[in-house]
């Protein structure tokens, strides 16, 4: 009984250093594929659909490290 008075739970914010520059690196690069994407779907749409679509991919790329980077932690 004593034990289960004492347990505090690790909430999945409390991380530990090294994972906590890993979430700073995974939110960066999911800012920049909102960004890729948002504005590769403008040009897509308002100007080049070829470049819009090149412009998406390559977000998309980093869209691909950052679930990997999740995966593998």
């Amino acid at each position: 009984m004593e034990q289960e008075e004492n347990f505090q739970p690790r909430h999945r914010h409390t991380r530990e250093q090294a994972s906590r520059k890993l979430l700073k690196l995974r939110n960066v690069l999911n800012l920049i594929f909102m960004l890729g994407a948002v504005v590769g779907v403008c040009i897509y749409l308002f100007s080049n659909e070829t470049t819009g679509i090149y412009i998406i991919l390559g977000a998309m790329s980093f869209k691909i490290v950052e679930c990997t980077l999740r995966f593998l932690n």
